[in-house]
This record gives C-alpha cells, sequence and structure tokens, in this order.
C-alpha cells in the first residue's frame, strides 16, 4: 500500500511539473552526426519562446521517430533548455531486388517501396515493404514467393547495403472457372463474359489464365454489368474466392446471386425550366417504345448519352443526371432528373504514371480539356476512351480545388501494361491447312501507335502484311493507317489461273455521326497474272501486269448489343471501290446488311438474318478473273469452295454480280453440361452471275440453296466446327459437299 501511494505521489509531482508550462529559450542536441540541428527542429515542430508541456515533448518525438532518420531518441527538458540526444538510422546506399528475371516488375516494385537508395533505413518499414511486395506478386499471379533480406552495415560511415531476394516460384495458375448460384446463363457464356480464363496448354502465350487479384476485381464488374444488361436489375455477386487444389493449382470462384428478373415501365424526364423541352421529346418516345422489354443498364447509359449530346449541343454546359428507380413487382419505372450543377471549369490536368507513353496519347484523348467547363459526362467518357486503348492496365481519376472556388485540378493516374502480342495459327479441315504467325504491338515508342506483321500459308496462297495505325492523327481524332501487303495466289487447277500481288494502302477511320462510321482508303497493286494452257483464248488475253490505283470506302452502321455472341440489333454496311488510275478499271459496289434477335427469353435462342450483294462492271474492258466474284464459303454451306458459278472451259471463272441470304438459329443445349458446344440449325441461298464477255456462260437463273446443322466445339487443341448440310438446288457443273469441318487454334 506504501509504494502505490509513494507511486501516485510521484506521478502527481511530475505531472504537476508541466502543469505550469514553461518557456523554451534553448535547444542542446547531441549525437547527430548526418543530419543537422536545424533539421530536426524544423521536424520536431516547436520554436523558440513556446510553451512546452509534457503533452508537446510526446509529439516531438512521434514526430521525429515519424521521420525515420532515427533508431534511438531520448529527450528531456531542464532550466527552459530541451535536450535532444538522438541516434541516427543507416542510410540505404544500395537496395538490391533479386530473384525477379522481369526488369518492369522489379522496377514497378521498387517504386512503390518507402525504402530507398539515399533515405534512412528502418526496420519497421522494411517489414511493411516486405508484406508490400508479397501483395504485389499475389496481384501478379505468383502466390508461391518467398522473401528474404539481408543488410550489409557500415559502422564508420552509418550506411548499409540492403539486399531482398525473391525466390518468385511459379504463377498459380486457373485450373478452373466456376459460377455458384442459380444457373441462369450457361458457365460457358459466362466465362466469354469475363477476362480471366482457364489454364490450357495452348494458351501459355496468355496473361489471363493466371491468378491475379486486378483481373477478379474486373470479371465481377464485367459479370454484375452482364446480369444487368440482361434484366437482373439487383444482382450481387456475394463473394470471389480463390481455392487451392492438390496440384498447386487454383479454382476461380464467383458465387453470384442474380435475383429477380426485371422489365421496363413507365418513365418520366424532369427538366429545368430554362430547358427547351421539345428538344428532349424524340428521348420520351424513345423510351416508351421500350416498355415491357427485358431491364438493360446498357441502355439506360445510351439514354443519358443522348440527353447528354442534346444538352450540349444547346449550350447546357453545367448538368448532372440523376435517375430514380421504382420496382413494382417485375416492372421497373424510371424517373431521370436533370439539373444544373456547380459551375467550375477545369484550371490543369496532371497526367502521372505514363513512364513509356508520350502524355500527348492520353491528353488527345480527352474531350474535356483544360479551360473547359466541367462536364462529368464528358469526363466519364475522356476516361473511357483513355482506358480503350488498351496499353493501360489502370486508370484512376482524382478531381481536386483549383486556385479557387470557379476552378478545379483534375489528377489522371495511369498504370501501363505489356502492349506486345505474339499469336501463331494453325488449322486443318476439309478445305485444306492453314499457318500462320503475328507479332503485334499497340504503343510503339510510347505514341500509342499500333503495329501489326503477320502471313498466312494455305494450299492455295501465301500472303503476308504490315499494317501500321497512328490514332489521332494530326489532332483530328481520326485513326491514320497504312498497310503492305503481297500474296501469291495458285487457283490454275480449278479457275485455270495463278496471280502474284504486291500493293499500298492509306486510309482513315472517323465517326460521321453517331454511331455511323466511314473508312475512306486509297489502294495502289501491282498484279502479275498467268492462265493455263488449257484456258479460253478470252481468259488468256488477260495474261501480263496490271497497275491499279483504288479509291475505295465504307459506311458502317453497328447497332448489336454486344460485338460477340451478340442477341439483338444489326449492323449494316455498304462499300464502294473507284477507279482512279488502272489498267483495267472495274466499278464495285457491296452490301450487307445483319440482323439478330433473341428468340427466347428463358434460354440462349438466337436467330439471325444476313443479307449480302456486291457486283462489279468492267468500265474499258471485261472484268479480269482475278477480280471476278465468287461466293464466300460460309455463305453457301454444302458446296465446295469456289467451284459454284459460271464454267468457261471446265474453269470456274466467276462472275459480276453476287448475292446471299442466310437463316440461322441457335438451339437449346443438347448435351446438359456440356457447356463448350453450340448446335445451331441453317438456311443459305446465293447466287453467282454475269460474265461480261460471254453471256452463254451466265447461269444467273440457277439459284443455289442448301440447309443443315453446324456444330462448334472447344476442344483441348482448340475450336472446332462442323457443318453437315444438303444442296437443295444447284446447277449442273457445281460441286457439293454434305460434310465439312475445320479445326485450328490461336496461341
Amino acid at each position: 500500500m506504501n509504494n502505490l501511494l509513494i507511486k501516485i505521489i510521484v506521478i502527481f509531482s511530475f505531472l504537476l511539473s508541466f502543469a505550469n508550462a514553461e518557456t523554451l529559450k534553448k535547444f542542446e542536441i547531441s549525437g547527430n552526426k548526418r543530419i543537422s540541428d536545424q533539421t530536426i527542429i524544423i521536424f520536431s515542430e516547436i520554436k523558440i519562446n513556446d510553451e512546452i508541456t509534457k503533452s508537446k515533448l510526446d509529439e516531438v518525438i512521434k514526430r521525429l521517430y515519424k521521420t525515420s532518420f532515427f533508431k534511438d531518441i531520448n529527450l528531456s527538458f531542464e532550466n527552459q533548455t530541451l535536450f535532444l540526444k538522438v541516434e541516427e538510422n543507416p542510410i540505404i546506399e544500395k537496395l538490391e531486388i533479386t530473384g525477379i528475371k522481369k526488369q518492369s516488375l522489379v522496377e514497378f516494385i521498387k517504386g512503390k517501396l518507402q525504402l530507398a537508395e539515399m533515405k534512412s533505413f528502418d526496420q519497421n518499414l522494411l517489414s511493411s515493404d516486405i508484406n508490400l511486395i508479397y501483395n504485389i506478386l499475389k496481384t501478379n499471379g505468383y502466390y508461391f514467393a518467398k522473401i528474404s533480406s539481408a543488410k550489409n552495415v557500415d559502422e564508420t560511415l552509418n550506411t548499409l547495403n540492403l539486399k531482398i531476394d525473391v525466390e518468385i516460384g511459379e504463377k498459380a495458375k486457373i485450373k478452373k472457372i466456376v459460377f455458384l448460384g442459380e444457373k441462369i446463363f450457361k458457365e460457358k457464356r459466362l466465362k466469354e463474359v469475363i477476362v480471366s480464363q482457364e489454364h490450357k496448354f495452348w494458351k501459355f502465350v496468355s496473361r489471363n489464365v493466371y491468378i491475379n487479384e486486378e483481373l477478379i476485381n474486373l470479371d465481377k464488374r464485367l459479370l454484375i454489368n452482364y446480369f444487368k444488361n440482361n434484366g437482373y436489375f439487383n444482382v450481387k455477386i456475394e463473394n470471389s474466392f480463390v481455392e487451392f487444389d492438390k496440384d498447386s493449382n487454383f479454382n476461380l470462384i464467383f458465387n453470384i446471386t442474380p435475383g429477380k428478373k426485371y422489365f421496363f415501365n413507365d418513365f418520366s424526364l424532369n427538366l429545368p425550366s430554362n430547358y427547351d423541352a421539345k428538344l428532349f421529346e424524340n428521348i420520351t418516345k424513345k423510351f416508351s417504345k421500350l416498355k415491357g422489354d427485358t431491364y438493360s443498364l446498357l441502355k439506360v447509359n445510351d439514354f443519358l448519352d443522348d440527353i447528354n449530346d442534346i444538352a450540349l449541343s444547346r449550350q447546357y454546359e453545367f448538368i448532372n443526371a440523376t435517375i430514380d428507380e421504382t420496382i413494382k413487382g417485375d416492372r421497373i419505372d424510371f424517373e431521370i432528373n436533370i439539373s444544373e450543377s456547380d459551375k467550375f471549369y477545369v484550371e490543369k490536368i496532371n497526367i502521372n504514371g505514363n513512364y513509356n507513353t508520350l502524355e500527348e496519347v492520353i491528353r488527345n484523348n480527352l474531350i474535356i480539356d483544360e479551360g473547359d467547363p466541367f462536364n462529368e459526362i464528358l469526363f466519364n467518357k475522356s476516361v473511357n476512351n483513355i482506358q480503350s486503348l488498351g496499353i493501360f492496365k489502370k486508370v484512376k481519376t482524382d478531381i481536386k480545388d483549383g486556385s479557387n472556388n470557379s476552378f478545379k485540378e483534375i489528377d489522371i493516374n495511369v498504370e501501363e501494361r505489356p502492349t506486345g502480342e505474339i499469336s501463331v495459327t494453325a488449322g486443318f479441315g476439309t478445305t485444306g491447312e492453314t499457318i500462320g504467325a503475328g507479332i503485334k504491338e499497340n504503343n510503339f515508342l510510347g505514341k500509342g501507335i499500333k503495329l501489326n506483321t503477320n502471313f498466312e500459308i494455305t494450299s492455295e496462297t501465301i500472303k503476308g502484311q504490315f499494317i501500321y495505325a497512328k490514332p489521332n492523327f494530326n489532332y483530328s481524332d481520326n485513326t491514320l493507317f497504312t498497310s503492305l501487303k503481297s500474296s501469291t495466289s495458285d487457283f490454275l487447277t480449278d479457275s485455270g489461273y495463278k496471280t502474284s500481288e504486291i500493293g499500298f494502302s492509306l486510309g482513315t477511320k472517323f465517326e460521321q455521326f453517331q454511331n455511323i462510321f466511314l473508312s475512306p482508303e486509297i489502294d495502289f497493286l501491282i498484279e502479275d497474272l498467268e492462265t493455263t494452257s488449257s484456258a479460253s483464248n478470252i481468259l488468256k488475253k488477260q495474261e501480263g501486269s496490271y497497275t491499279d490505283l483504288y479509291f475505295n470506302y465504307s459506311i458502317n452502321q453497328d447497332l448489336r448489343d454486344k460485338k460477340f455472341r451478340t442477341e439483338n440489333g444489326y449492323v449494316t454496311t455498304f462499300s464502294q471501290e473507284l477507279p482512279l488510275v488502272s489498267d483495267n478499271s472495274e466499278l464495285s459496289n457491296a452490301f450487307e446488311i445483319t440482323n439478330y434477335r433473341k428468340l427466347s427469353s428463358t434460354s440462349d435462342m438466337v436467330g439471325k438474318v444476313s443479307f449480302f450483294g456486291k457486283t462489279i462492271t468492267g468500265l474499258s474492258d471485261d472484268v479480269r478473273i482475278s477480280k471476278r466474284l465468287t461466293v464466300p464459303s460460309y455463305k453457301l454451306r454444302g458446296f465446295q469452295r469456289g467451284k459454284v458459278g459460271p464454267v468457261d472451259n471446265n474453269d470456274y471463272v466467276g462472275g459480276n454480280h453476287v448475292s446471299s441470304l442466310n437463316l440461322s438459329a441457335t438451339l437449346p443445349t443438347i448435351v446438359q453440361g456440356l457447356d463448350n458446344l453450340d448446335v445451331g440449325v441453317f438456311f443459305d441461298a446465293a447466287n453467282v452471275w454475269g460474265v461480261d464477255y460471254d453471256s452463254s456462260i451466265d447461269d444467273k437463273s440457277t439459284v443455289r440453296s442448301s440447309a443443315g446443322v453446324a456444330l462448334n466445339l472447344m476442344t483441348p487443341i482448340g475450336p472446332l466446327s462442323f457443318s453437315f448440310a444438303n444442296a437443295l438446288s444447284k446447277a449442273s457443273s457445281d460441286k457439293t459437299e454434305t460434310f465439312r469441318f475445320n479445326l485450328g487454334t490461336q496461341f
């Protein structure tokens, strides 16, 4: 009891001594060799004539330890003098990370560490940095890494060399991707939605077959958007996790709760009083047509884009758009509220993290610029533009206060990704064998320039090309592309000719109107044409060399809901080829439209209707045989490739006109559990006609048609496609085939 009382008295006396604070008149600092007295005083954040209390002294100790400059600090205050005795941490003279071959990963890790060369060493920071390295390696798929550290200290100079050794181990492969929860969509379909892939031996180039936490988070967002675009408004991914198996591989598991399926119901649009409501009437009418249709987040966002376009066209620059959704049973009422936002301008845009990519590449994709009124929708579109370049792993933004209330600063932080690709193609089937290879670079010289070189060899052709594409050429928002191409085609057996071509093209592509793209192009081609001795005299006259300079253009509108495995929408293209300078001038026109419609809300059945037509007309002479048209094999199944249409002296010479109509529909899964199999039925009808030099071989009256079943199966060595077709109508000279298959892959 006495001892307790004494302790209480001592503590009370100590606290009492600080109750009446004393004034600081002097610093006495010792033990520092490298760090100056003045620096220590600055970091202490106290100065002469400050009132000193115990709490202030405690804060001084915390601040000095926080600098990581000191291993030990002793502090006392007597007679208005602050005594500081310190022991400095050693300086890191050299920091080395070993065991990681990929130098870019080493540099990335070093950039994230708290410890660095010429900085003070701190053991706590080392422990924190090692944990950070573990997390970075896990994010990149290295789950089996082991990390150790070693210090070589020079006591005299108070410096050290720090070595962090990493046994990186193998990347964690995704053995299987599993989707738990109610089976709304086939697993195959969901695997196509996400980026991560199951590891297969032929995917050895792919980076997406390894566990990557960033990709998993992206996969979750993609899955949520997919379900929401198909009516599942309240979808939740309860959790996603990685399960370790006995073979040192991982199962990637997504636990999905889709909830109820919802449909569009009523719609209302509320505008500020100074807005012209008539400008927005078409939006209301457009939405009313959706009543009863499956809810789609994508369609809702399209409406927001339409509203923004109208607002900007009328200089309603400062706008906010919010959506109120009211659920009534399985229906959703939508109320979009437009209001004027706080008016401020973009003072400065800061771009960080682009170590290889030039800053102008990023700035050229910004719709909003410094000095512009800030518009959130345009800002989000700008970020999407940057992400769509395909050269950044992450794009993060931060909006900060500017020099006054009317201005904001925007930080755009990017993380670059590897942009080179190597591909090898191999295939074989009833139509022959194919091999090829290609090299692609999507960010050449850090300018966002795309380079692509590839070649392909089949039983009849050898061809190669080199493509150069420059986005936002000359600040026009248009992509400029040019290509060099060369090919040799041997059709002596079936069509009586052989041709060798070398050419050059220059073109661009830009959006002319909303969702309508124009692609003009200049093509220069040199061709050597050779015919067989058995060819007709008219065809033999076409032997020789030709030089062609053409202007080509195409107009494309793509309103599909998805580019791959489309369920609704259509895509249409018109193209024309106009001769400028040619030894044998021809004019060609082509048109194609394909419409998709989901046939059932409860299954994956999708119907497709496609029409294609093309014509070529000789302006100065007969259309030469290498330019004549044939029916593409995928548009007329049940017939041998190239062996349909007009025949001259046993040679299939093609025609001046070709058209086709294709009807197809997918079928529900026949074999339960076999999600990698798609089965469909089809009807093809096509014709090729018009041989300008001799109408007697023109069989325009004969329409070819076929019907059959198509199967597509994903095998361990690549996609395998089958078609079983029966020719319903044909000409006597046509050659048919009932069965066709192709097996090939890209790896």
